[in-house]
């Protein structure tokens, strides 16, 4: 599946690019267009990562791409960026209390 999802990016990348470089440049909705197309990009390498290795801080860090790509859109109100903004906090408490390395035992 995750060979799969890769060659997804892939074509969605090359499909991306040919669009992109069509685009007028002078405008700021061109700006917001790539940023979306690389968050949704490293949000699919990020989630084949996760099938192939079953680990809770990729799934946070993929976590945390889809929250920044939810925050990042022009016509967000303040209820969407506040939620963006607990999600964060959520993510942050997670990966600090289950992905802390635990202490050494004592022999």
């Amino acid at each position: 599946m995750a060979v799969v999802i890769v060659a997804g990016i892939v074509a969605y990348g090359y499909a991306s690019t040919v669009e992109l470089l069509n685009m007028y440049w002078g405008q700021s909705e061109t700006y917001y267009e790539l940023i979306y197309r690389v968050l949704l990009i490293v949000i699919g390498i990020e989630l084949a990562r996760t099938l192939i290795t079953h680990d809770l801080g990729a799934i946070l860090e993929l976590l945390a791409f889809v929250v920044s790509r939810k925050t990042l859109k022009p016509d967000v109100d303040a209820l969407d960026i506040f939620m963006c903004v607990l999600a964060f906090v959520a993510l942050l408490a997670a990966r600090y209390y289950f992905l802390r390395p635990s202490p050494p035992r004592e022999a």
